[in-house]
């Protein structure tokens, strides 16, 4: 009996573990005119699959710890094989005590070119470069799970950033575009590279200040709750001290803008006139979103 009992704890633990992504993956080919859609339906399959299939972390998540997540990726050139591209990767997660999700990641990675021959496997192996495609792919599910986890606990997503970090270090000697200092300032080399900077470490203290001690609240004490995500705005300032207009903070208000707007235009009141300088020095392009928050 107790042997039983064992082997069902055991199978139900198995049947509610899942891997960690809910990854909705769209393959647009619209630009490029092809007459056969095919091998972009395979694709669009294939990385489905992959995404949501692969174990990225080895941690057993629960299927309600799914995190939900989306990757947009826009193809503008193919040729026998060779796609140029671009992704948009996005990710929110659930606000505790409420059904409304809180969105995470917006991330438009513009330098996506890849080499993929309809039906071939995609596998990932943390330790080797495979392709292109699987490197960035894997790159971003790391980077959904790691900023998650931020969200949950103080520098929660360490691992999993130092993961993304490790494929991005094993892709710079691919030569392909967005892995390299040299590519630009918004590229994926500087994305992982300043998410573990001492320097940036403001970032991610603000991504568990906002989520955690600001939006988990507002079920249980609104004004504290809004005080809260102030206070958070105010920690992600301590990083424009030092690096202004930085792509972390360009990507925390890709993310947010529209959510703050909502979270300091209703009651109940806390003062918003430090807040709203705050904004306009931290992110001046969504200066006509802040001008419409009020009370």
């Amino acid at each position: 009996m107790h042997k039983f009992l064992s082997i069902l704890l055991l199978f139900i633990g198995a049947a509610v573990q899942s891997q960690e992504l809910n990854c909705t993956v769209t393959v647009n080919a619209e630009q490029v005119g092809a007459t056969n859609n095919q091998v972009f339906k395979t694709l669009e399959t294939a990385l489905s699959e992959f995404v949501n299939r692969t174990d990225w972390t080895g941690q057993g998540f629960r299927s309600n710890e799914k995190i939900d997540c989306s990757m947009f990726i826009n193809v503008t050139s193919y040729n026998s094989g060779q796609f140029t591209a671009t992704i948009q990767v996005q990710s929110a997660r659930p606000v505790f005590n409420s059904t409304y999700s809180s969105p995470i990641v917006n991330i438009n990675d513009k330098d996506f070119t890849f080499n993929y021959i309809e039906f071939e496997n995609l596998n990932y192996n943390p330790t080797v470069f495979e392709s292109n495609l699987v490197s960035v792919i894997a790159f971003y599910s790391h980077i959904i799970i790691g900023m998650d986890a931020d969200t949950f606990a103080p520098m929660g997503g360490s691992a999993y950033l130092s993961t993304a970090q490790e494929i991005a270090n094993l892709a710079q000697q691919s030569g392909y575009k967005g892995w390299s200092q040299n590519d630009g300032n918004l590229t994926r080399y500087f994305l992982i590279n300043d998410m573990l900077a001492p320097t940036f470490t403001p970032f991610r203290q603000a991504m568990y200040e906002y989520h955690f001690q600001g939006l988990d609240n507002m079920a249980k004490d609104l004004k504290l709750a809004k005080e809260n995500v102030k206070s958070s705005l105010s920690t992600l300032s301590g990083l424009y001290s030092v690096r202004p207009n930085s792509y972390l903070t360009r990507i925390f208000f890709d993310a947010k803008s529209d959510e703050i707007v909502s979270i300091f235009s209703g009651g109940p009141n806390i003062s918003i006139t430090d807040l709203v300088d705050n904004l306009n020095r931290l992110s001046p392009t969504n200066s006509s979103k802040w001008s419409s928050i009020k009370f």
